[in-house]
């Protein structure tokens, strides 16, 4: 591959940008509509809960071992083409007959696949495009593009035909994802063997303060938001929006992401990444406190949804931007996983977790006020960043 230094011509990028529309078309449509799939399956709110949690749970570890494999050997985009055809094949047990337990199995053999699939795509694009944040938001918009296209198409056709052909469109939209790891460059990495890595280099990366409050701010930021990845369905559903309307709410806030990608190259460079972490904190707070109090106006949940281009799209790029920073060279693919396991892996479990039984007990409401109150504790954390990387500076 091209070294940092290098200038990287977009064809070279296209693959990575297909690859991205097609898994994040994956996650368009399987995320927002798993919970009504496993809704019509006849499955109580806690147990639909804990079954939308495996993806996060599989993310606390398969992503940081995926990572120092990919490190240790280099072959990032050969374990992008296994884990995407074993999950293809996992994927075929969602047509068989089963419980919550089965259902489960299948989950977490597909998840374990899945889950690991960005960190090693990002990894080999912060490589490619080296710091160039406005050509990586070219690139990553296709993934938010490929997202709409499935949130509005699945959205219809389950409000025409029912959620019965769920199974089929995970398994359309995973061979999507298996050819077009076909299609990237197979090219190997200079392999980071223990004699180029000194041992203890990824503990003492997470030894400064620093880097340990990014970790903080980004659990409490991303175990906010999945009040949205695995209720905000749900939640609509209950107050009466019909699945043409819950998908036109999950497609405006992947319309103003896609535009916030197109358009980062430049306005990222207006703060400061630590500044910008705390400016999402912020505005998810707020996303988070429209979201459960004015629920039964449908413009102010629209206007929620467009916070989603700082909530998500800034916040991630400014992520993405702090791991290059703090997880250079050797321990990129350990930095990359670190951030999934991080906010992906135990924010996602917490927050569905106890998602779930807060709006068992007390409704959907309260879940997304208490989703609020953790946005709260993500700005704090921000802030603390903040104040640490311009003392680093002094």
């Amino acid at each position: 591959m091209s070294g940092p230094g290098t200038a990287v011509g977009f064809r070279q990028l296209v693959p990575f940008g297909a690859l991205s529309a097609s898994y994040f078309a994956h996650i368009g449509f399987f995320n927002p509509y798993l919970p009504l799939w496993l809704k019509e399956q006849g499955l109580p709110i806690t147990v639909i809960s804990l079954l939308a949690s495996v993806q996060s749970f599989t993310r606390v570890f398969a992503p940081y071992a995926w990572g120092a494999l990919s490190d240790h050997t280099g072959e990032r985009v050969k374990l992008l083409r296994v884990s995407a055809a074993i999950a293809l094949v996992a994927s075929l047990g969602l047509w068989m007959p089963g419980g919550a337990w089965w259902i489960g199995l299948v989950l977490l053999l597909l998840f374990t696949h899945t889950s690991s699939m960005m960190s090693l795509t990002e990894a080999a694009m912060a490589h490619l495009v080296a710091g160039d944040w406005g050509r990586y938001g070219k690139v990553r918009l296709w993934g938010s593009a490929g997202f709409m296209v499935t949130v509005f198409a699945a959205g219809a056709w389950f409000e025409r035909s029912g959620m019965g052909s769920f199974p089929a469109w995970a398994a359309v939209t995973l061979a999507a994802v298996l050819a077009c790891t076909w299609w990237l460059p197979n090219v190997t990495e200079a392999p980071h063997h223990a004699d180029h890595a000194p041992q203890g280099a990824i503990a003492a990366a997470l030894a400064q303060p620093v880097v340990r409050w990014f970790f903080a701010s980004l659990l409490f930021h991303v175990m906010a938001h999945f009040a949205i990845y695995a209720f905000f369905s749900l939640y609509l559903d209950s107050l009466g929006y019909g699945k043409s309307t819950i998908g036109a709410l999950w497609a405006v806030s992947v319309i103003v992401e896609i535009a916030w990608f197109y358009a980062q190259g430049r306005l990222i460079v207006r703060y400061r990444m630590e500044t910008w972490l705390a400016i999402c904190a912020g505005a998810t707070a707020l996303r988070m406190a429209m979201t459960a109090g004015l629920g039964g106006w449908l413009a102010a949940l629209y206007l929620a949804q467009v916070l989603h281009a700082l909530t998500f799209a800034t916040h991630h790029t400014a992520c993405i931007a702090m791991v290059t920073r703090h997880f250079p060279g050797r321990l990129r693919g350990r930095g990359q996983a670190l951030f999934t396991v991080t906010g992906y892996g135990f924010g996602g479990v917490l927050g569905v977790l106890a998602g779930g039984a807060i709006a068992s007990r007390w409704g959907f409401q309260a879940l997304f006020g208490a989703a609020a109150l953790l946005g709260l504790v993500a700005l704090a954390c921000a802030l603390r960043v903040q104040w640490l990387e311009r003392q680093e500076s002094v």
